[in-house]
């Protein structure tokens, strides 16, 4: 997570979410290529080419290749090759949450092998002993890894579950919560040197109203920020979050799907000109944007990200 943190420092807030499905890419460009899955590949490549210096890292959210198959799978994992080769850290949003042997399998999955990511999401709703198979990788000796656990998320159904009031006082996210504070104290001392857990927490930026009480709640935790960009949420928003141990705000369809706001593009688009040189520049474009934009929010915040 450190070095999450440090790339943050150096290349601003900005996670690149490459979250990447065929529709997103020009029905002509896609059948250029011999399967959706490989279309991917190449857009999420093209990409990774171009945002070198505005992104602290990317998040690859693996339903989007499930859904692809085999082949998508394959490009899962090439595309996790892709952005480590890139130099950037990457995060697998998996949200992984079993018990027992099934968790264990799912962190050997996604923290070594064809799909080893140096951080990935997990799910706490079956309880905290779930979260042991994957913080054990958290470890010096297990490869230094690190999780963002769900904590308060984006969608609005987060009410259903997330806001809950819990008969001993308190809700849902409060009690989540309390554990990560409590992990964060027990890595805090394998890890002396370090300013952040590598216990994270996914907040959504989508709601202004409580995000300075998240931050304030758990000033020691990494936040992993999705919400941002076609899901609504504000850099205003973003930039509370970012503030004490600071965090990385995600951005996926935003970036991923810029091309369709560019009328030069939509116009290319029509002529059947439109490359994927042409949608990959103007992702890479969007993405300096949104990083500009973050540390522009977080200035006027009196922050320096």
């Amino acid at each position: 997570m450190m070095r999450l943190k440090e790339s943050a420092a150096h290349n601003g807030p900005l996670c690149v979410g490459l979250d990447t499905d065929p529709s997103y890419l020009p029905a002509r460009i896609a059948a250029q290529f011999d399967s959706p899955a490989q279309a991917v590949l190449a857009y999420n490549t093209a990409i990774l080419s171009r945002i070198r210096g505005a992104a602290a890292c990317c998040k690859v959210q693996i339903a989007y290749y499930e859904a692809l198959g085999a082949a998508g799978l394959a490009a899962y994992a090439k595309t996790l090759a892709a952005v480590k080769a890139a130099g950037l850290p990457v995060i697998a949003d998996v949200k992984r949450g079993d018990i027992a042997a099934s968790a264990a399998a799912y962190a050997k999955a996604h923290f070594s092998g064809d799909f080893e990511a140096d951080i990935i999401t997990v799910n706490p709703y079956m309880g905290f002993d779930t979260l042991e198979p994957f913080s054990a990788y958290a470890h010096p000796e297990h490869g230094a890894k690190g999780m963002f656990v769900l904590l308060r998320t984006s969608n609005p159904g987060m009410n259903d579950i997330e806001k809950l009031e819990l008969a001993h006082g308190g809700t849902v996210i409060d009690a989540v919560g309390n554990e990560l504070n409590r992990l964060a104290q027990q890595f805090a001392a394998l890890y002396p040197t370090q300013t952040c857990s590598p216990i994270g927490a996914v907040v959504g930026c989508t709601q202004e109203s409580d995000a300075r009480q998240l931050r304030n709640a758990y000033p020691d935790i990494f936040f992993l920020i999705p919400g941002y960009g076609a899901q609504g949420g504000q850099a205003r928003t973003a930039a509370a979050l970012l503030d004490k141990a600071g965090g990385t705000v995600n951005s996926s369809r935003g970036i991923l799907t810029a091309w369709k706001k560019d009328a030069r593009l939509m116009q290319k688009e029509e002529q059947g000109t439109l490359t994927l040189d042409d949608i990959a520049d103007a992702a890479a474009a969007e993405a300096l944007h949104a990083k500009q934009e973050l540390l522009s929010a977080a200035a006027d915040c009196g922050q320096r990200v």
